[in-house]
């Protein structure tokens, strides 16, 4: 906790060394410098001086040249090594023409769906289609297919056949192994299959693609580059020089010999093992007697001489862990670890869990093993090997990514009539991040529903002071529209800034999926001076009048270190702070791997005592999660008396959303607990996870325990449970006993995503007005045959004409996102509502 701070200064935590990125000789085509804005367009290319890309790049987003959207930190790292580079955004798929557009690429296509998952994208938690998309001008959804990474794959291979495909981006890091699709329910193949990529680049990719594009120019066959870490490719014979371990199947126990009773005769013995001895039913019972007696009698040296031959005594051997010479075992990095095969995992869900967790299992680079699994049976088996994660960049390389020369704006091309993007071409995931500075990567969490550590990894890999402070004052200086304001200073998470292990070799060597769970490890360094420092020292420049955190908070971490979380609440909250406590009961929490409620509680505490002392009136908004694994009706019911307790009311909340390969998404697929081992025996941990739509929608409406639309459902649901004593019109009730007039119709704050009855989307809540209402002061306890009736029939069918879905009229409409007809007289403001990033909170 009290570590140097010039520790902190240039280097990584991360003791393994790996070629720097600035190492390598730029390629010749260094010499046409830097473009403003690469190239969208021939003519563009022509302005430049090109007669070719080298690379070309092809995104699901629109592209905005800022380091916070991915293809524009790997063109411009591309760009510094001296290749010209060329993007290809967001292109009609439906045929291989506009992927012409630029020529063929000199090296090789660099494919992504974008900043997000292309079907997280698109769809709602609810399986519905989205009407807009945050990463698109004017929000309009529809301009990316699903599943765009194969599909632009497949345009790619059309277009030019002969040219390399390296695979990248979220979507691609998600799908590297034989994954649980929600959409389709069902168990998918690797993308490295799907999409016949020739290499995948998983995580954030910069050293792993400096590499591989300079062995791509100096002609080297991508069938040969599979030394490279953070990648995955296709195999079809087994790599020699290599040890391999067999985790195809779940270790099972063998049978337990009993301990044989010295005491006992052999026929004694073999009478209580129900089987006879042969040789005192041959009428040499007399033998067996006297040699297990032990006489020294010469005359029966023969007995004695047969029981050595039947017995074989115990064998101690030294522990090879304690020994001065150790013995000789397969060095990690030539060992690889084959998962079970897609066709296993597709038909047996505890297979599959086992696949997820060795996967887990082998994140830190560190001590991370490269992992195959096989694809196929007979002729058409090969293997997708995966390579150990990529080696984190240094302090040094994280300030060279980011100050390479972003325009920090979008392409020109998406300018309106004015020149400008703040109207009706608004690109509304650039304008939530056109203020914001990204200090850090990673995240050390592993919240199961996230997959940060899938992708980013749990290594924190930080920027220096300086650089975040260039930054700053460079998008003082040349954004358009900055008035004084930093929107955040942050990343995945607002305060793991210079956060690591205590010491380099454990963090090298660690295997845990979480830091800060079941509490803070030890080990792990909870010092928040530097990021007190960097806040300081930017709110302190000229023309910065404000400096906010939008990150999410990981608050057990904050109350380590109150004089942060004074600087924080006293000058970085503008009036509202959010905080994701996700639930407040243990069964759920525990499937999250997030802190109990009093955690929450800590820090509500220090956060009211430092408003106070600054004269200010600040809220905290929690976010909570419903329909997550683990998660019964009795903790949804609980989770809205504190609520109603703590003066809470949802406007928005959202279902659990199963992306692929998270820890969560295979609860939620497989029924079974990963964080506790898998087993085949009753030994295994069973998670029940709500699934269908009507339970789904029950445990919304428990957080939306306020709207008066949701009353019938919840009142049937309280005398299910038993629970009946909450329905009254008292303050100590969860709902009222009377039914006012209502339509069903719920109008979420994102207009163009809501549904009639039930569209709920978002997740945060708004302080209610006024003072909290008294807890319930019933204590009738409900039984768990209760509650699996109240489950079971939450689960079934219902004929409330609430939610039926309504008809539209002959030759009417229906919309895009819902399938149902317009609101008659709700009028939609275009481009409304507020965009989501992809940005995960903690």
């Amino acid at each position: 906790m009290n570590a140097p701070v010039e520790r902190f200064q240039d280097v990584s935590f991360f003791p393994r060394a790996a070629k720097p990125l600035a190492s390598y000789k730029p390629y010749w085509a260094k010499r046409f410098g830097t473009a403003p804005f690469l190239p969208m367009s021939r003519a563009e290319m022509d302005a430049l001086g090109w007669d070719s890309c080298d690379v070309i790049l092809v995104t699901g987003d629109a592209y905005v040249d800022h380091p916070s959207f991915g293809m524009a930190v790997i063109g411009r790292v591309l760009e510094a090594q001296g290749f010209r580079v060329g993007i290809i955004a967001q292109p009609d798929w439906q045929s291989a023409e506009p992927f012409k557009a630029l020529g063929q690429p000199n090296l090789f296509w660099g494919v992504t769906a974008g900043n997000m998952d292309s079907m997280i994208n698109r769809y709602t938690a609810d399986r519905k289609i989205r009407s807009d998309d945050a990463y698109t001008p004017g929000d309009v959804g529809g301009k990316r297919p699903d599943r765009a990474a194969i599909v632009y794959s497949q345009r790619c291979r059309e277009a030019y056949k002969d040219v390399p495909i390296v695979l990248g981006g979220i979507e691609g890091s998600l799908r590297r192994i034989a994954h649980y699709d929600y959409w389709s329910d069902k168990v998918r193949r690797s993308i490295v299959v799907d999409s016949k990529c020739d290499i995948l680049l998983y995580g954030n990719a910069e050293r792993a693609l400096v590499e591989v594009a300079h062995r791509l120019a100096r002609r080297e066959p991508v069938e040969q580059i599979t030394d490279v870490r953070g990648t995955a490719f296709v195999r079809r014979a087994s790599e020699a020089g290599w040890y391999e371990i067999d985790s195809s199947e779940v270790d099972q126990p063998g049978r337990v010999e009993a301990h044989i009773n010295p005491y006992l005769t052999t026929g004694e013995q073999a009478a209580a093992q129900g089987e006879s001895c042969a040789r005192e039913t041959s009428g040499d019972a007399q033998l067996a007697t006297n040699t297990v007696a032990g006489r020294a009698d010469g005359s029966r040296a023969e007995g004695k001489k047969d029981l050595k031959a039947e017995a074989q005594p115990l064998r101690f051997v030294p522990n090879p862990a304690l020994q001065r010479t150790p013995v000789a075992r397969a060095p990690r990095e030539r060992t690889v670890v084959r998962l079970p095969s897609y066709e296993q995992v597709k038909r047996d869900p505890v297979l599959y869990a086992h696949a997820n967790r060795v996967l887990h299992l082998e994140t830190n680079p560190g001590n991370a093993r490269a992992l195959v699994q096989a694809h196929g049976e007979g002729a058409t088996a090969r293997d997708v090997w995966i390579n150990p994660p990529p080696i984190p960049l240094t302090t040094a390389e994280m300030d060279e990514v980011f100050g390479l020369p972003y325009a920090r704006s979008p392409h020109p091309q998406y300018a309106d009539e004015r020149g400008r993007h703040d109207g009706a071409t608004k690109i509304p995931a650039w304008e939530m991040i056109r203020f914001s500075v990204n200090i850090m990567r990673g995240c050390f969490g592993g919240c199961t529903f996230c997959s940060i550590t899938e992708h980013e990894g749990r290594i924190i890999q930080s920027r220096s002071e300086d650089s975040i402070v260039r930054e700053v004052e460079d998008m003082r200086d040349k954004v358009q529209g900055f008035t004084g304001v930093v929107s955040d200073l942050g990343g995945p998470t607002a305060n793991m800034y210079r956060l690591g292990c205590k010491t380099p070799q454990i963090e090298a060597a660690c295997r845990k999926p979480s830091c800060v769970f079941p509490g803070i490890c030890q080990n792990l360094t909870t010092n928040h001076d530097p990021l007190i420092r960097i806040y300081k020292r930017v709110r302190q420049l000229k023309g910065v009048k404000k400096v906010l955190i939008g990150s999410g908070l990981r608050y057990d971490l904050a109350v380590q270190s109150p004089a942060y979380v004074k600087e924080l609440v006293q000058h970085h909250v503008g009036g509202y702070l959010k905080i994701a406590p996700e639930h407040t009961e243990e069964g759920p929490l525990s499937k999250m791997m997030k802190p109990g409620i009093g955690s929450y509680d800590r820090f509500k505490q220090l956060f009211e005592k430092f408003s106070a002392e600054a004269g200010k009136k600040q809220f905290l908004i929690p976010y909570f999660i419903a329909a997550h694994p683990g998660t019964t009706v009795e903790d949804m019911m609980n989770l809205a008396l504190w609520l109603k307790r703590n003066g809470f009311r949802a406007d928005q909340v959202q279902a659990f959303y199963p992306s692929p390969m998270a820890t969560a998404t295979t609860m939620y697929h497989t029924g079974l607990n990963t964080l506790k081992g898998i087993h085949r025996d009753e030994r295994a941990e069973k998670v029940d996870t709500p699934k269908g739509d009507r339970l789904r929608r029950l445990h919304k409406a428990f957080l939306r325990y306020h709207d008066p639309n949701n009353w019938p459902l919840l009142r049937q649901a309280l005398k299910d449970m038993g629970r009946a004593d909450l329905i009254g019109n008292g303050k100590q009730h969860l709902i009222p006993s009377f039914q006012p007039l209502v339509d069903g119709d719920y109008q979420s704050a994102r207009r163009k995503n809501s549904t009639q009855g039930t569209g709920q989307a978002g997740r945060s809540l708004q302080p209610s007005q006024g003072k909290a209402h008294a807890q319930s002061k019933s204590k009738k306890p409900m039984g768990a045959g209760a509650l699996r009736a109240a489950e079971q029939a939450a689960r079934e069918p219902t004929e409330d004409v609430r939610f039926r879905t309504p008809q539209p009229a002959p030759g009417q409409m229906l919309s895009q996102h819902t399938g149902l007809p317009p609101r008659a007289g709700v009028a939609r403001k275009p481009g409304g509502g507020k965009p989501g990033t992809g940005r995960r909170r903690p």
